[in-house]
């Protein structure tokens, strides 16, 4: 093999961790999106013509974070969405992802919550050089509900725990992070 052919596997290998990378991102970026209600956030994880299919519904992709926000605002006192398996199959610019996830739902009142697992089937697409959602059709294969309560029995609230936040004023968004920020359970 030539110093060009090993340059040009290299540059071939480099390239796809980098589209990998790029598109678990993408994937991670819209579920933060989501759990911070950062609808902007959300939407930059969606291509302008992009989808979301929720149950029967289908939801323009860059308005997924309001219509989201406003269902788990609604219902939850919080939310925490967890990309687990992820899967990605890249064709050039369109790569076909599957990514288990699991939702879990502390419901209004913090006596009783939820946790929803299922998969994100996704389609990306490499526009501009960037990778987003085109489509996204997302599953749900297992429903718990029970009581939301810590390991010794004690509910959230009064549990003195760091609590975080469904806007920027969430810790993860404060720079440089310190030991003064935050309100708790």
């Amino acid at each position: 093999m030539t110093t060009e052919e090993r340059l040009a596997a290299l540059e071939a290998k480099m390239q796809e961790i980098s589209d990998r990378q790029a598109i678990f991102e993408c994937i991670k970026r819209n579920s933060r999106g989501n759990d911070r209600f950062d609808a902007e956030l959300t939407a930059s994880s969606y291509h302008e013509d992009g989808l979301h299919e929720v149950g029967r519904n289908r939801v323009p992709g860059p308005g997924y974070g309001t219509h989201a926000n406003a269902a788990h605002g609604k219902l939850f006192e919080a939310n925490l969405h967890n990309v687990t398996m992820h899967l990605c199959e890249i064709d050039g610019d369109v790569a076909h992802a599957e990514s288990y996830s699991l939702g879990m739902f502390l419901d209004k009142g913090c006596e009783t919550g939820r946790v929803l697992a299922g998969r994100y089937i996704d389609r990306l697409e490499k526009r501009d050089g960037e990778w987003r959602i085109a489509l996204r059709r997302s599953t749900v294969e297992i429903a718990l509900e029970g009581k939301a309560a810590l390991p010794t029995g004690a509910l959230l609230p009064g549990s003195g725990y760091l609590r975080g936040n469904r806007d920027r004023t969430d810790p993860s968004y404060e720079r440089p992070l310190t030991a003064e920020f935050g309100c708790r359970w």
